[in-house]
């Protein structure tokens, strides 16, 4: 069997793969490794036989699919997140970010670890596999004569302190959440209006009894209220009608609203009371479909640019993207793949079929020329040679260059003609599949060293590694929300730096609010971490 995946590097790869996948999918007290159990799996395999090997451009490839498809995705939110106190934020994350590494380089004077290990230990405590490919990627590009002994002393202190950097993120979660005594009840209540933290949307339908708000117009409505909902229909005496901005609401009037339950409840409150007229099963006049955004000539477009409300007699309900139900609004950018819900008359539904193009298929593809010339023009930055003062520079590398243009090409989602962002699911496909890939290779490569490196040192790293995440977790939740006054729920989506924190954070709060923390700190702390963990390996390598 070992003379068949030695002569076969697909087949190992497919086995450690799918091997690894089954294992990271086993929960234990509800976390579980997820697809990381594949590098684990890896050096299982390697520890076997040195002979076994994957190829280094299947490594390679995994690393490129993985930050490019990431910064494609991020890149919207990304800049978003920084445009209300923008400055503050990013200063308070580079802060945590430099923290996190000069916490590594004071372990390394202490527990008198090697430069190589101490930077893999700092990889591996932050959870960011990015960062290690980009030092490993360094020594290579260094030829140094120690170069696969330095990469194996990185990778060992990878795959060690990887584990305990996961529960580091969880133990200074479950110990600031005591310490500050957060109530995320209260917080979600006080957050709802600021962040779209709704996964399922609902519906009602109220009758208007205020007096005060007839004559008044959906325009005025919004403006004057801030109401995160969506108006679709209205009887007026016996007629049934679409609603739009110039519709003016009067004195017993029946309304359809969607939105999320609590944003309901306070419109009801203030325009009136709810009633069981149902108008979301009335299909005599105005039907209902979900029609895919499949289309490249509207991706990428805000829903007021398309002026659909001035071509047909419809209205967009919501809008699904991926697992989550958002209200349509006039700023809503369009993605491929996106589901809108549209109430309209039977008539118009197949124009509108026709305008967003509403095949699955097509909004399942993949644009490979968009997607190879971006993921080409990150490499080539990847290969730029960056000079900070006499005697040091630095290469973005494989890791840095493409996440760097995915991030400004997702922020753009189109030039001209060009959609450059991936659908949903595509997206999240090549996430996976880089990932694997990634892992895979690294473990395999490096498994033999790994067991080998495994003595009463290694409890060192254990220490290390927790220490750094703890730490650096501690510093972000108790200054972010007592000096910053940033909200706890977001604060700990800065600290989950992998999925399995996330998942936690997710559960503790009840809501998507650490969701947005993550979209704000991941990015840049994956640009950061491979900067950092390169200039740090430069000067204790010194």
């Amino acid at each position: 069997m070992i003379e068949t995946l030695v002569k076969n590097p697909l087949l190992l790869l497919f086995i450690v793969a799918s091997m690894g996948y089954l294992i990271g999918a086993i929960k234990i007290k509800g976390s579980s490794l997820g697809v990381a159990a594949v590098l684990f799996t890896g050096l299982a395999f390697g520890a076997i036989d040195d002979r076994l090997q994957i190829p280094e451009v299947i490594t390679l490839l995994g690393l490129i699919l993985f930050v490019y498809s990431i910064g494609l995705s991020s890149g919207p939110a990304f800049f978003k997140s920084y445009q209300k106190n923008g400055f503050r934020d990013f200063i308070f994350i580079m802060s945590m970010l430099l923290f996190s590494g000069l916490v590594a380089i004071s372990i390394f004077w202490m527990f008198g670890l090697s430069a190589a290990t101490i930077t893999g230990v700092y990889c591996g405590g932050t959870t960011n596999t990015p960062a290690l490919a980009g030092v490993i990627d360094h020594i290579t590009n260094s030829k140094h004569p120690d170069g696969k002994f330095l990469t194996d002393q990185a990778v060992i202190g990878y795959s060690l302190s990887y584990p305990m950097g996961v529960l580091g993120g969880i133990f200074s979660i479950l110990i600031m959440e005591r310490v500050l005594k957060i109530d995320y009840k209260k917080e979600r209540q006080a957050l709802r209006k600021e962040y779209p933290i709704s996964e399922k949307l609902s519906s009602a339908t109220l009758k208007v009894t205020n007096r005060t708000i007839a004559g008044t117009t959906i325009r005025d409505l919004h403006k004057n209220n801030d109401l995160p909902v969506v108006f679709s229909r209205i009887i007026k005496g016996e007629k049934t009608s679409l609603i739009n901005w110039d519709t003016e609401l009067e004195y017993g009037d029946i309304v359809m609203i969607v939105g999320d339950s609590d944003d309901l409840l306070l419109a009801i409150e203030l325009l009136g009371e709810k009633t069981r007229t149902n108008l979301e099963y009335d299909r005599n006049q105005f039907d209902v479909r979900r029609i895919f955004v499949s289309d490249p000539k509207v991706v990428g477009h805000r829903l007021a640019s398309l002026h659909v409300e001035k071509k047909y007699n419809a209205v967009i309900s919501r809008i699904r993207r991926g697992d989550v139900e958002m209200i349509a609004t006039p700023e809503t950018v369009l993605e491929l793949g996106d589901r809108l819900r549209f109430i309209a008359r039977r008539k118009d539904l197949k124009a509108l079929s026709k305008f967003f193009g509403d095949s699955y298929t097509a909004s399942s593809k993949v644009n490979l020329f968009s997607f190879g010339l971006g993921i080409g023009i990150g490499l080539i930055l990847g290969t730029i040679e960056f000079s900070i003062g006499p005697g040091f520079s630095f290469k973005l590398g494989y890791a840095g260059g493409p996440l760097i243009v995915g991030l400004l090409l997702g922020a753009l989602r189109r030039t001209g003609p060009v959609v450059w962002t991936l659908p949903y699911s595509a997206n999240i496909t090549l996430q996976q599949i880089g990932l694997i890939l990634l892992l895979a290779g690294i473990g395999v490569t490096s498994g033999s060293s790994f067991i080998s490196s495994l003595s009463l040192d290694s409890v060192w790293i254990f220490m290390a590694s927790i220490i750094i995440s703890m730490l650096t977790g501690i510093a972000i939740l108790l200054i972010g929300y007592r000096l910053v006054k940033l909200p706890f729920s977001l604060l700990m989506g800065m600290v989950s730096n992998q999925p399995a924190i996330l998942d936690f954070a997710l559960s503790k709060s009840g809501n998507r609010i650490p969701e947005f923390g993550y979209t704000m700190m991941f990015p840049i702390a994956a640009i950061m971490k491979i900067l950092i963990a390169q200039l740090m390996f430069i000067i204790l390598m010194g």
